[in-house]
């Protein structure tokens, strides 16, 4: 499963940089949100740290739609899907190379909204870099790992792909507020008296997303139109 995973998502990766789809769409998204709320302020007024992570991973969560949409849409527009479903490769291996391609993009994505974060929320990077690096790696595994899994409700048909940002973000609070209270600790730089527990919150919501979606992937991704 794991090689076949990562040839599926070396695939997608290559499509995806290479002709500019969804990776460009979810930077330009997530950057004209931080560009927005900084115009918010008032001239010489700093955002507080809190509100500068929840721009950061509000910009990060809907990237992700846009990320995982774009994945999912490249076998429905020539009826790939169906050579996929036919194939001896498992269904596994598809929701493995999905998630693992939506996270590098993700990430690349994240790359760009962090030296945004800061130079239009006027933040700084206080706090410590490891906390940050650990927060941002577990909540991506979440977000990405319940992304897979309804990127496939909706399969390309524009009449479900909105279910996708509807369903997903109340599933991913629990994620968010964990990355939103950690990443203003390391913004502040003052450290927070239940770290860890907002660690575990995230990594075990990250774990029940990926047991959900090895579960029911084979049976959403297999279903009819």
């Amino acid at each position: 499963m794991l090689k076949r995973g990562l040839t599926i998502a070396a695939k997608d990766l290559r499509l995806s940089i290479g002709g500019g789809q969804g990776l460009t769409q979810a930077v330009l998204l997530g950057l004209l949100l931080i560009f927005v709320f900084s115009l918010s302020r008032p001239a010489g007024q700093l955002v507080e740290p809190q509100a500068a992570s929840a721009i950061f991973w509000l910009a990060s969560s809907f990237g992700l739609v846009l990320v995982f949409n774009t994945l999912f849409s490249m076998e429905e527009s020539n009826e790939a899907r169906l050579g996929l479903l036919s194939s001896p490769v498992p269904l596994h291996a598809v929701w493995f190379g999905k998630g693992l391609a939506g996270f590098g993009l993700l990430i690349c994505s994240q790359l760009v909204f962090l030296p945004a974060t800061i130079v239009f929320l006027g933040q700084d990077m206080k706090g410590s870099f490891a906390v940050f690096a650990v927060t941002l790696l577990a909540a991506d595994w979440g977000l990405v790992s319940l992304g897979a899994l309804l990127g496939a409700i909706s399969q390309g048909q524009a009449a479900r792909e909105s279910l996708l940002s509807v369903i997903l973000f109340p599933l991913l609070l629990p994620i968010l507020l964990g990355a939103i209270q950690l990443m203003t600790s390391v913004f502040s730089g003052v450290n927070l008296m239940d770290e860890s527990s907002w660690m575990g919150i995230i990594v075990a919501a990250s774990a029940l997303f990926s047991g959900a979606g090895l579960i029911l992937f084979p049976f959403v991704y297999s279903g009819e139109q």
